[in-house]
């Protein structure tokens, strides 16, 4: 699955949660955060993460 199936970033799904702790290499609460803090969008939450 591409990116862009998981965007923006849904954190209630857990799937959701599944794919992006894994595709970022964050917890569940770290991913959480970045996207209490910037925004549901996979991108800016990489960026928040220094992922990208």
């Amino acid at each position: 699955m591409s990116d862009e199936v998981h965007d923006p970033i849904d954190v209630t799904q857990t799937h959701e949660i599944q794919y992006w702790c894994d595709r970022l290499g964050v917890s569940e609460q770290a991913l959480r955060q970045a996207v209490a803090d910037v925004g549901p969008r996979a991108e800016q939450v990489a960026v928040h993460l220094g992922k990208q």
